[in-house]
Order: C-alpha cells, then sequence, then structure tokens
C-alpha cells in the first residue's frame, strides 16, 4: 500500500485537496493549493507491513529449508508431536490415541536421516 501511494501521488493529492477543500468551505475557508511534503504512516501501519514481509521471509525460509534438506519436515513433524504430547499430558483428562491418530505416524518414519532413499 505504500508504494502505490507513493506511486500515485497526484492521485492521492488530487483527493487529499478535494477531501480538504471540502471541509473548509464548512468554515468559510478558500483554500488555493494543498501540497504532500511528507509521507509518512502511523507505527500500527508500519509495524503491520513489517509483520506481513517477516510473514513472507519466514514462508520463503522454511520451504528452501524443506527443498535443501528434507529431514528438517521430519524434526518438524516430531516438534509437533512433542508438543500435542505435551498438551495431551497436562490435560486434567485422560486421552488415548495411537500414532496415527495424531496424524504424524511417528512410528513408520524414517528417522535415520544419513540412510540415502
Amino acid at each position: 500500500m505504500r508504494d502505490q501511494l507513493i506511486t500515485q501521488r497526484e492521485a492521492v493529492s488530487r483527493e487529499i485537496r478535494k477531501i480538504l477543500t471540502d471541509r473548509a468551505n464548512n468554515f468559510n475557508i478558500a483554500l488555493d493549493d494543498v501540497s504532500i511534503t511528507t509521507l509518512t504512516f502511523g507505527r500500527e501501519f508500519t509495524a503491520a507491513i513489517e509483520a506481513k514481509q517477516g510473514e513472507a521471509t519466514s514462508a520463503k525460509l522454511l520451504g528452501e529449508a524443506i527443498a535443501n534438506n528434507p529431514a528438517f519436515i521430519t524434526l518438524r513433524k516430531v516438534e509437533a508431536a512433542r508438543e500435542i504430547a505435551q498438551t495431551i499430558s497436562n490435560a486434567a483428562n485422560k486421552v488415548y490415541l495411537s500414532s496415527d491418530d495424531l496424524l504424524l505416524n511417528l512410528q513408520g518414519m524414517n528417522l535415520d536421516v544419513n540412510k540415502k532413499k
């Protein structure tokens, strides 16, 4: 959005001029000209943009890690199973599941990362 505002500066300027002129007319003020000299964004907007860029970077790095090292996805599955087991073990209720029910099938996974397929 920021890039769009910068590239369409003239259109944005016209829209701001129209809004300000209409608003000023309510107070009997005549505006001759309106110029955008500095374009800044609030902290919340900037933080949201940076967060989106961080998500895109994370997704790219994750994709590269999976492509470069197939064992990475195995590690993530083991970590997910560990988190699920931790959550279930802390629950007040008793839960009985086979590893297949966790959708991870850790018993059937080849965890030997040195072995070629």
